[in-house]
């Protein structure tokens, strides 16, 4: 039972995540709650957290499976977490789990859980493939049927076009545009070249290749051929990329003209996050040492078919404003990197002083980024963005990178479809 009395500071404990894999390779027979399963299972390995301590559990999925539609309650029993425990998913696109995690903060806040477990997970090399909604009526007609006879009628009024299987497309249902083809028209808008998208990405690869060893303590090892192979390592970091090969790639969405290749784009992921959050008296009565504590959080949204993934450009000036605070005050950024040419045109209108007066309202530009403080081991484009498990690795890499970097505020921001956007502030923990 959670205490009822309002807690002022809600900590972040530590986090961890699953390798993450390119979709079709090491995790291609695992599920969500497969890999909901063994995150939730690592992060109480490594916290040693009493199950009987968690009030509730949040966890994010965007590509769910119809038979654990609920991933968060099925990946906790798995677990091993006490049966009373409520559980339950948020979808918010690439901002699922940043939602369950300030979903989480607020619970605490409100006096309504002493402690929370968050995270997500996606599985994108398993993706539900329907059929067409005339054969589905059909299916479902079947089970009026009385007689074997009825099923003489079944294929009537069907065409062979109706037969054929129904795969989704990663695009807005409200425009039919693709996050690739929005990314590549924001880019022609705000000016952001080809050979910067891919001098952006490159850099990404070589950094996270670079903070190998830091990023592996992050990571839950997974066994795989009946525990024959432990899987240890993400696999999409491209240490040996180059600008050469970078710029020998074609348009992936806009052809033949567009900048936006699979090179500068995160590519599809599986993987799973997880993270441990508390009421600050709470976590220090029962000996606990939290790495970071959240401080303040804003969403936003904009016309989907008007800058798409803008958001983090109006988050971060609305969530500073919450604190006072200014870029400057910032030590650690950690960004999500859906396209270079996202991440790009972020920073530059961040930067902008005629963004500022005609998007946001503001005499001035928010200011500037400096690259040496901007996910400095590496980010979505080379370790991968699993949809509904990203928030919780930027948060996790926030934290260790604050007491790694001996910094004080890290600003953690992500864009999300829907036109929608996120930005946090956790400060270092120093009790």
């Amino acid at each position: 039972m959670a205490n009822t009395k309002n807690s002022k500071s809600v900590v972040f404990i530590d986090g961890g995540r699953t390798p993450f894999l390119k979709s079709g390779t090491d995790f291609k027979n695992r599920s969500s709650y497969d890999l909901g399963r063994l995150a939730v299972s690592g992060l109480i390995t490594k916290t040693k957290v009493n199950g009987e301590q968690i009030d509730r559990i949040y966890f994010g999925n965007v590509i769910q499976d119809i038979n654990t539609s609920n991933v968060a309650r099925e990946s906790s029993l798995a677990a091993g977490l006490p049966e009373h425990i409520p559980a339950n998913t948020i979808s918010m696109a690439c901002i699922s789990s940043n939602m369950a995690l300030t979903t989480a903060m607020d619970t605490i806040v409100t006096g309504n859980a002493r402690a929370a477990i968050v995270g997500g997970t996606e599985v994108m090399s398993d993706i539900p493939i329907r059929f067409r909604k005339k054969f589905r009526q059909k299916l479902l007609e079947t089970q009026k049927y009385k007689s074997p006879t009825d099923y003489l009628k079944f294929f009537k009024g069907l065409s062979p076009s109706d037969l054929l299987p129904e795969i989704p497309s990663i695009s807005e249902y409200s425009t039919g545009i693709t996050m690739g083809e929005s990314c590549d028209m924001m880019a022609a808008k705000y000016d952001i070249s080809r050979e910067e998208q891919d001098a952006f990405a490159l850099r990404s690869h070589l950094l996270a290749d670079k903070a190998s060893e830091k990023l592996s303590d992050e990571i839950f090892p997974v066994p795989e051929n009946n525990g024959k192979d432990i899987i240890n390592r993400d696999n999409g970091v491209r240490g040996d990329s180059t600008p050469e090969k970078l710029s020998s790639l074609r348009p992936a969405f806009i052809k033949p003209h567009g900048t936006v290749t699979a090179g500068n784009s995160s590519f599809l992921t599986d993987g799973a996050s997880a993270g441990l959050v508390m009421d600050e008296e709470f976590a220090l009565n029962h000996g606990y040492t939290p790495k970071a504590t959240l401080r303040a959080y804003s969403y936003v949204a904009n016309r989907p078919d008007d800058d798409l993934l803008i958001g983090p450009a109006h988050a971060v000036p609305d969530v500073l404003d919450k604190l006072n605070l200014s870029l400057a005050d910032i030590d650690v950024f950690e960004f999500h990197e859906a396209f270079a040419g996202q991440m790009l045109t972020v920073l530059k209108a961040l930067g902008s002083d005629s963004f500022a007066k005609e998007k946001l309202n503001r005499k001035g530009k928010v200011g500037i980024i400096p690259y040496d403080k901007l996910n400095s081991w590496g980010g979505s484009l080379s370790i991968g963005h699993p949809f509904g498990a990203t928030g919780v690795r930027l948060v996790t890499t926030a934290a260790n990178r604050l007491i790694d970097e001996n910094g004080k505020y890290a600003l953690i921001a992500a864009c999300a479809a829907g036109g929608q956007g996120h930005a946090m502030i956790i400060e270092l923990y120093e009790g």
